[in-house]
């Protein structure tokens, strides 16, 4: 793999980061999912290295990177075949949310523990009617006194079980306009009137779905996360850096399942030579690697951009990053699958559980298609048809 864009700081993070994983393994996650457990020691392990808070600040128990170095850890968790999910999530997300328009008591509260691994957020924004479609998110936030009353209901949140707090993203009227505006509110895991219930998935892995369900949920002014009138900017503080965690989630899978079908065809032979001497088995493979490589670098390029505060460059980036890292995950699973046959669907060699996980690239937390509709409005400038 070249590492001719990276800096030396990063080729070193990339290198411990996967002697990390290496340790753990995609055995270690079997292991735990198979027993319904939680990636525990390795997440208070990357902690305690501190990959876990590499982009949040400096002052408040952070690494002072960005999202250019979290997505170098998340990558290299799932090349090794046991990727944090939750690190799109709770630093990536809502770490990145805080950081940029949390009040500084709110900074104080959150962002060492963020930081350290002693405590995660989750992050609730799709709603079963809603869709990709946030304009129709139902979830809304009055005002009674100096407290925000919010009632709503969000689908497919990941980890609640295992969040301190959910970030929630709710709906305010403007009192001049009338509209609805979104607004973030931090909902600890107890608040009462704050109800979680589990969505059994097809899908092996160890964070857990959740529907939730806010009747009446009370909570201080102080829950309110930055200005009540930013809105989008805010939100997408935190969207463009899941979408590139995302990506950084499907380069790991993608390359763990071609690192594992390389392998496997160097060294099966039903012949004279070993399949991978087979241009119908090799050439796939390579297709795969080229696909992973330069998803790679539109990622590095939307980490970039985000990280030096171009905003608008970075949602374009962080979207097509996303796409192509979906697309070519999807790709090497696939061809990986078959590289090795029947082999490809037994539990000896762990390929088969990826079938499915490798969608939730193209799937979450937004559709290659709504990608598709936002680059030929956005960018070619094509008419809106959403």
């Amino acid at each position: 793999m070249s590492t001719v864009l990276e800096t030396e700081e990063h080729q070193v993070l990339r290198a411990a980061v996967a002697a990390l994983g290496k340790r753990y393994g995609r055995a270690y996650l079997t292991r735990v999912v198979g027993a319904g457990g939680h990636l525990d020691e390795l997440w208070t392990e990357a902690a305690k290295l501190g990959y876990l808070g590499v982009n949040l600040p400096e002052e408040y128990g952070g690494g002072g990177g960005g999202i250019a170095e979290l997505s170098i850890v998340l990558e290299e968790l799932g090349a090794a075949g046991c990727p944090l999910l939750m690190m799109v999530v709770s630093p990536a997300i809502c770490g990145t949310v805080i950081a940029r328009f949390g009040t500084e008591e709110q900074k104080r509260a959150w962002l060492p523990g963020l930081a350290d691994g002693s405590r995660t957020m989750a992050f609730g924004i799709t709603e079963p009617d809603a869709g990709s479609n946030s304009h129709r998110i139902t979830t809304t936030a009055r005002k009674d006194g100096g407290d925000w009353i919010l009632n709503g209901r969000k689908v497919f949140i990941s980890g609640v079980d295992i969040a301190d707090a959910t970030l929630i993203v709710g709906r305010t009227q403007d009192a001049r306009s009338g509209r609805l505006k979104p607004c973030l509110f931090i909902v600890p895991r107890e608040t009462p009137g704050f109800g979680r219930s589990h969505i059994p998935m097809e899908l092996a892995a160890a964070e857990k779905q959740f529907e939730l369900t806010l009747d009446d949920v009370r909570l201080p002014a102080d829950a309110l996360v930055g200005d009540e009138d930013a809105g989008l900017l805010q939100l997408f503080a935190g969207l463009n850096p899941e979408r590139v965690m995302t990506a950084a989630f499907a380069l790991g899978m993608g390359r763990y399942a071609l690192d594992r079908a390389v392998d496997y065809a160097r060294t099966r032979q039903v012949w004279k030579e070993p399949i991978g001497a087979h241009q119908a088995v090799a050439h796939p493979l390579a297709q795969a690697h080229i696909e992973l490589e330069l998803a790679r670098l539109m990622m590095q390029k939307a980490a970039h951009l985000y990280d030096t505060g171009d905003d608008p460059a970075a949602g374009e980036a962080a979207n097509m990053a996303k796409y192509a890292a979906g697309e070519a995950c999807v790709k090497a699973v696939d061809q990986a699958v078959h590289t090795l046959g029947g082999n490809g669907l037994t539990q000896e060699y762990g390929l088969a559980s990826l079938i499915t996980a490798a969608r939730v690239a193209r799937i979450a937390p937004v559709s290659r298609e709504m990608i598709l509709n936002f680059v030929s409005h956005q960018t070619l400038g094509l008419p809106k048809s959403y």
